[in-house]
């Protein structure tokens, strides 16, 4: 799999209520959407389950955000930037910053 964004990267929310704020990858869905830790979260109101000894309650929990909507942190530029593929002379395939041409998977 090779994908743009994965997960335990450090991204940047581009728009939206949380544009600006950054956080970690925990998942990639295969729809093209990623769970950010702290970004995009919400009130979920659940019933109580006693059969499965679940509390009732609001709980808290980070919904999907669309990839497009992400932009990997770049930290030495200190902004989100645009990432590209190639290989190196050995025939790996990694991941490079677009701006500056700094490799993210050496």
């Amino acid at each position: 799999m090779s994908s743009k964004i994965r997960k335990g990267d450090n991204v940047v929310v581009l728009s939206g209520r949380d544009k600006g704020r950054r956080g970690a990858v925990l998942k990639v869905l295969e729809d093209g959407q990623v769970l950010v830790e702290g970004i995009n979260r919400v009130k979920k109101h659940t019933r109580a389950n006693p059969q499965s000894n679940t509390p009732g309650g609001i709980v808290e929990k980070e919904m999907p955000l669309p990839v497009g909507k992400v932009a990997l942190w770049n930290p030495s530029a200190k902004k989100g930037d645009r990432v590209g593929f190639k290989k190196l002379a050995d025939g790996k395939k990694v991941r490079f910053f677009k701006s500056n041409g700094e490799m993210i998977d050496a």
